[in-house]
C-alpha cells in the first residue's frame, strides 16, 4: 500500500495569516516528499476560507519546483466549475511544467457554498451529470481533433493544447461513493478515491465492496487503484490521541456548518461555533472522533492500516487538515515516517 498526504491551506480564525498557512502547506509536502511518499494531494474550493485552494494546479506548479519525486494531485477539481476545453489544457500544461508527476482528482462537488456562488441553480445531481459529460471529453482532448456534441458542451473539432507529457495523459481518478460512481469510473479506465469522512470501519469496508462489485460488473477492464482518504493523527500516547479527538471533533463542526450553508459568512468565513454549539452536535463527539479516524499511537495505526491494506486498498492518504496547531500536526506527520510507514515496506 502506497501513502500520500492530503493537504489544504486551512483557516478558521481571521487572526492566522494566509501567508504563513501557504509555506506550512509546502513545508508538509516538503517533509513527505522527503519520506518517500508516492504523491500529495490538493483540492478545489471558492470562497470558503475554510480551506483555500482556489486552483490547484497553481499550488501543485509551484510544489514541483519545491520537490522532488512526489507526485502531485488535484484533490480533487470540482468538475462542472471548469470547460472541458480548459480544463484539458490546464491539466495539460501542468503536467509538461511538472515532467509528467500529475495526477487528476475529479468531483462534482459537495458545498452547496460553491454552487450558489458558481453556477447558480445547479445541484448535486446536475453536477454529477456534467462530471460524466466531462471525463471522457477530456480524455478525446488530449487525443486530439475531437469535437464534442453534449447535453452540456458544444464544440467544434479542437485538439488540447498543450498535450500532456504522460501517455494517454495523466491518470485521472473519480470521487466515488454510490455505486453508480464507482462503475463510471472502472468502465472509463479511471482510478477512485474514496473519502469516508466520519463514518468509520463500516463505511471504508462497504466502500472497497462497492468498487469490488465495479470491477466485477466489467471484468474486460483493467482493475483501476482505489485510494482511501483519512484523517489521520499519530499521538505520542493516549492522552496525546484524545487531544487530538477533540481538535478533530471541532474541525468536523466546521465542516458540517459550511455543508449546512446556513450560518452567517463574513470575509469568508463562519461565524464561529461556541463550545455549546459543539458539545450539541447531534453525532460528532471526540469519542466517536477517536473511535472513527485513525487516531492513536504509532502501533494502533500499523494495526489499523494493514487491515485497509488487507481489504485492498492501494493508496492510504493522510488528511491532515485537522484545525490544529502547525506544529502538532507535523509532529504527527514525523511520527507516521519514522513508526508507521516502516510497517508497510
Amino acid at each position: 500500500m502506497k501513502f500520500s498526504l492530503f493537504a489544504h491551506m486551512e483557516r478558521i480564525d481571521p487572526k492566522d495569516d494566509q501567508k504563513q498557512l501557504y509555506d506550512e502547506f509546502v513545508q508538509l509536502c516538503q517533509i513527505a516528499d522527503e519520506a518517500g511518499f508516492n504523491s500529495v494531494w490538493t483540492g478545489e474550493h471558492h470562497g470558503m476560507n475554510f480551506t483555500i485552494a482556489p486552483n490547484p494546479f497553481i499550488n501543485l506548479v509551484d510544489l514541483a519546483n519545491k520537490t522532488m519525486n512526489v507526485r502531485l494531485g488535484t484533490g480533487t477539481i470540482i468538475a462542472p466549475f471548469w470547460h472541458p476545453i480548459r480544463l484539458a489544457g490546464e491539466a495539460a500544461m501542468t503536467d509538461l511544467i511538472t515532467d509528467g508527476r500529475l495526477e487528476l482528482g475529479i468531483a462534482r462537488g459537495a458545498y452547496s457554498f460553491e454552487y450558489e456562488r458558481m453556477m447558480p441553480g445547479m445541484d448535486a445531481w446536475e453536477a454529477g451529470l456534467r462530471m460524466r459529460e466531462q471525463v471522457p471529453a477530456i480524455k478525446k482532448l488530449w487525443a486530439g481533433d475531437y469535437a464534442h456534441d453534449g447535453e452540456f458542451w458544444q464544440f467544434p473539432k479542437t485538439t488540447s493544447a498543450p498535450q500532456p507529457v504522460q501517455k494517454d495523459g495523466p491518470p485521472i481518478w473519480i470521487a466515488a461513493r454510490d455505486p453508480n460512481s464507482h462503475e463510471f469510473a472502472v468502465s472509463n479506465g479511471c482510478n477512485v478515491q474514496v473519502t469516508p469522512l466520519w463514518n468509520g470501519d463500516p463505511e471504508i469496508e462497504s466502500l472497497m465492496g462497492k468498487f469490488n462489485d465495479a470491477c466485477a460488473k466489467f471484468p474486460d477492464q483493467p482493475r483501476p487503484n482505489i485510494m482511501l482518504l483519512l484523517h489521520t493523527y499519530v499521538a505520542s500516547d493516549s492522552d496525546d490521541a484524545k487531544q487530538a479527538a477533540v481538535e478533530l471533533n471541532r474541525f468536523y463542526n466546521y465542516f458540517g456548518a459550511w455543508f449546512m450553508n446556513k450560518r452567517e459568512i463574513n470575509q469568508g468565513l463562519i461565524d464561529p461555533l461556541s463550545d455549546d454549539d459543539i458539545a450539541a452536535h447531534p453525532f460528532y463527539t471526540p469519542e466517536a472522533i477517536q473511535r472513527d479516524l485513525a487516531i492513536g499511537t504509532a502501533e494502533e495505526l500499523v494495526e489499523r492500516l494493514k487491515k485497509y491494506e488487507a481489504l485492498g486498498y492501494d493508496e492510504y492518504s493522510f488528511w491532515i487538515d485537522s484545525s490544529m496547531p502547525f506544529e502538532r500536526k507535523k509532529a504527527s506527520l514525523e511520527r507516521f515516517i519514522s513508526d508507521v510507514m516502516p510497517a508497510f515496506q
